[in-house]
């Protein structure tokens, strides 16, 4: 295997040093994820405050998701034209301004318009922080950054949780819900100031061009998969769900199709070929489908089964978040011959986490002290699948092709948590009033890792052979 750090040019460091750039995109990505959870607490309060419709606060809660998926390719790309420090500045300064024009809507549609424009902000931000890590850090320096951002994306949506329900159940100021918008608006301006002095100065290749076709048939095809997916539990799966993802297929072959011609395209083929991306990609998918999947069932039956309120329910994820992100941090310190066998031994951990998790449930209330303790084992399970296979995967990618390996692995997050919360948001809610919904919930996010395992054997195989 060819090593990253053997083909990463010099690149100039910000001003402050290595330690403050991670820092300051981190940060950002740590917004990003934040929002994608902070709204759901919130989401009584504004119905009530805005008289919004059922589907209208479906659009509120998820119209962000569905802008910041459909738009992560176009981002890594952009970022690829014009450079990671640039369009991260530019993402995270738009993602600012509609966070507080958020705050300060005062209808439904004006709500949900600027909830898209948050999302697209977020879509321009995210995918630079990858490309600033691959550009900017090598050897042992990346792993140890790649593992600071699987903590990150782990705490984000918990955390998302626990602030939404503070926030909501202060009422600063009488504010009720805007709180969790504008709580963005002085972390993004420092952010913005700190991020214009700190990151790297941008080196964009001469050689990188815009592959319109490609763009517009891929995010089509990313929008006609999302959307459906987001909205189709609660339209009790239309017809036009069902064509839309049909058509979403077919227009991720007329992509590859797109791909072959392009002179510089979205994938470029040397970007698959780079040993063990595939392999990787398609664990972190399942990963990603068992964690979004996880943390919405388990939170609607807190919070629906056992009558938790919002801010108990999100406290109650506190120890798989903190499993996740202490072995996000902490498993380079085994011996390296060791990584790849971690990324299987976590997968496995995860499903017996889930499994334990549906016996607990199934027995009717919390199972406590037994549910926290299971909850630090998923959680530590995922993390020792996700940050090696993260780091495995990326390892073999040249740094030119860094904004597109980060515009994927972006995607493939994203549409994972997507799916997850579908698939298992829509098996757990179909089954309720049952009392085995959340067992056989459970049971399937447990298969699902037990699949993700299974892409991931060829890692081990090479290892052996390497």
């Amino acid at each position: 295997m060819t090593s990253v750090a053997t083909l990463a040019p010099a690149v100039p460091r910000s001003r402050r040093g290595p330690g403050w750039t991670l820092a300051v995109v981190l940060a950002g990505q740590f917004m990003a994820i934040l929002d994608v959870s902070i709204v759901n607490v919130a989401a009584p309060t504004i119905r009530a405050a805005l008289g919004a419709s059922g589907s209208g606060l479906q659009l509120i809660i998820s119209g962000y998701t569905i802008a910041y998926a459909m738009l992560l390719i176009t981002g890594a790309r952009l970022g690829g034209l014009s450079g990671p420090r640039r369009m991260f500045l530019l993402g995270l300064a738009l993602f600012t301004a509609a966070s507080l024009a958020c705050g300060l809507a005062g209808s439904e549609g004006a709500l949900i318009g600027f909830r898209l424009a948050q999302g697209a902000g977020a879509a321009f931000m995210v995918p630079q922080v990858l490309s600033i890590i691959q550009l900017n850090f090598t050897g042992a320096a990346r792993a140890r950054a790649l593992s600071a951002y699987s903590a990150v994306l782990a705490g984000g949506i918990v955390a998302g949780q626990v602030l939404g329900g503070l926030l909501v159940t202060a009422d600063l100021f009488g504010t009720q819900w805007r709180p969790v918008f504008l709580v963005n608006v002085p972390i993004g301006l420092a952010l913005l100031a700190a991020g214009a002095r700190m990151l790297p100065s941008d080196h964009v290749p001469r050689d990188q061009g815009l592959d319109l076709p490609g763009l517009l048939s891929l995010s089509a095809a990313v929008s006609l998969l999302v959307i459906p997916l987001v909205l189709g539990h609660e339209q009790h799966w239309p017809l036009w769900g069902w064509c839309s993802m049909a058509a979403g297929v077919a227009l991720l072959g007329v992509f590859a199709v797109a791909e072959r011609r392009a002179r510089h395209p979205l994938v470029p083929g040397r970007l698959l070929r780079a040993p063990g991306l595939l392999p990787g990609v398609l664990g972190v998918f399942f990963a990603m489908v068992t964690w979004g999947g996880f943390l919405f069932t388990v939170a609607l039956h807190l919070q629906g089964g056992i009558g938790d309120g919002p801010l108990r329910a999100g406290l109650t994820f506190v120890p798989g978040a903190a499993g996740f992100a202490v072995v996000s941090l902490t498993w380079r310190r085994l011996p390296a011959r060791m990584h790849r066998g971690l990324i299987l031994a976590g997968f496995a951990l995860a499903a017996l986490g889930y499994a334990g998790l549906s016996l607990v449930f199934g027995g009717g209330g919390r199972g406590e002290p037994l549910l926290e303790i299971l909850l630090a084992v998923t959680g530590a399970g995922l993390g020792l699948a996700y940050s090696p296979l993260f780091t495995v995967a990326l390892a073999g990618v040249e740094p030119r092709d860094a904004p597109d390996a980060s515009g994927l692995m972006s995607t493939t997050l994203q549409l994972g948590q997507v799916m997850g919360v579908a698939t298992f948001g829509s098996l757990y809610l179909s089954l309720i009033p049952s009392s085995h919904a959340i067992g056989v919930t459970g049971f399937g996010l447990a298969a699902c890792a037990l699949v993700g395992a299974a892409c991931v054997l060829p890692l081990l195989r090479r290892s052996r052979v390497s």
